[in-house]
């Protein structure tokens, strides 16, 4: 049997890890793939839909598996279902609640899905003349793909106005800013959960903490995630009923009143509040970092897992009851201006944790940094505090040029 994983992140690299040890599974192939891919598979160098769905009936290939949200958003499953080929995730349509949050933000306001208000705008003086009748802070998002970082909290008006023409007219994000989201802005911690589905039913998983701040304290930018601890100890049964009854149950029901139904992953981006849980989002497929501590303590055969949605099957989740962590390391400067090309050095003496690869490349027995997130450790224990020691310990041992995390991850 052979799997192609779409995708050259940590969290692919983790998907890849999780599969490794199914002895039914021949070779798995990537694209593009890391360092770590090209350990455990084959890295292929086509990224078109068009390219990928040709590899995929010329090698054969039993399963595809797509990781990041683009080549969703740009219909790489309605692609492969002309064909009859089996791939993991939504069609286009679906993928649009992720790929438009002004799409999403309607989709909950329509379904009475709790969250948080806003007022969507396509029109640049508009979103002026909008903020300047508001209290702040605002949150202020890019409609489209950002790559996690179309997002601003705008403490004043003149921050609101400045990200507002970044956004519209600078087009810091190309055509991704051009109809913004402006929401009220909602106080308290976030949680992640990610659920499978099988078409019919969502069957969610263990509940995570993202640190998405590049600066320890959650100061700075928004990133792609700078670390994640699992399960999040701040998340609540309280909490977890309250998601199900307001968030889960009514997403579910929307999508079929809305005929979606999707073979794949549903992220939701979770704000716990003195009010209560709030969806923030919805990402539709696996989330780089969560999904690199979620691999570490999912019980159940990820093939299997993903086999039993595709045919419809009910499924029932198993995880472990041990703690784990994934500290990010990231090249100088990220989520702005960085530089690549250094040498990562001293892998060989991490001894406690698994490190999976994003943001770097082999040239032949040397591992080379190319994007901002490098690397990602994961580590599991009996507590968060053993678990945490372990993923610090690796990080001070691995050593490249510019090379960047926070110190706090899990240190609750």
């Amino acid at each position: 049997m052979k799997i192609l994983i779409v995708g050259n992140g940590a969290r692919e690299s983790a998907i890849a890890l999780k599969l490794n040890s199914d002895k039914r599974i021949s070779k798995m192939y990537f694209a593009k793939g890391n360092a770590t891919t090209e350990v455990l598979g084959q890295n292929i160098y086509e990224d078109s839909i068009e390219g990928l769905r040709d590899f995929v009936i010329k090698e054969r290939i039993d399963l595809t598996i797509v990781g990041p949200e683009a080549p969703l958003v740009a219909g790489i499953v309605d692609e492969f279902k002309k064909y009859n080929l089996k791939i993991f995730g939504p069609r286009k349509r679906t993928a649009e609640l992720e790929g438009s949050k002004a799409f999403s933000k309607k989709f909950m306001q329509t379904h009475n899905i709790k969250t948080a208000k806003a007022v969507v705008f396509e029109a640049y003086q508009e979103a002026i003349d909008y903020v300047r009748t508001q209290e702040f802070p605002l949150v202020i998002k890019a409609s489209g793909l950002a790559g996690g970082k179309g997002v601003v909290i705008a403490d004043d008006l003149a921050e609101a106005e400045t990200t507002i023409h970044q956004f519209m007219i600078d087009r810091i994000f190309g055509d991704a800013g051009i109809q913004l989201v402006i929401e009220e802005y909602l106080s308290g911690f976030e949680a992640s959960i990610i659920a499978f589905s099988n078409g019919e039913k969502l069957f969610p998983c263990i509940p995570v903490k993202d640190y998405k701040k590049a600066g320890n304290g959650d100061t700075g930018p928004n990133t792609g995630g700078m670390g994640t601890a699992a399960p999040s100890p701040e998340f609540t049964e309280a909490h977890q009923k309250d998601f199900e009854e307001n968030i889960l149950k009514p997403t579910l029901e929307g999508l079929h009143s809305s005929n979606i139904r999707f073979k794949g992953f549903i992220f939701f981006g979770l704000m716990v509040t003195n009010d209560g849980t709030y969806l923030l989002e919805y990402n539709m497929r696996l989330g780089d970092p969560e999904t690199q501590v979620i691999m570490a303590l999912l019980e159940n055969n990820l093939y299997d897992v993903i086999m039993d949605c595709l045919e419809g099957n009910e499924i029932e989740l198993k995880f472990s009851d041990q703690k784990a962590v994934c500290l990010v390391m990231c090249s100088g400067g990220y989520p702005r201006q960085i530089e690549t090309g250094f040498e990562i050095r001293n892998i060989d003496k991490v001894k406690d944790s698994q490190v999976l690869f994003a943001g770097a490349k082999m040239k032949g027995n040397q591992i080379f940094t190319t994007g901002g997130r490098v690397l990602s450790l994961v580590a599991t224990g009996d507590t968060f505090e053993e678990a945490r020691e372990k993923v610090y310990q690796g990080a001070d041992v691995i050593h490249y040029d510019y090379e960047y995390y926070r110190d706090d991850i899990a240190k609750f």
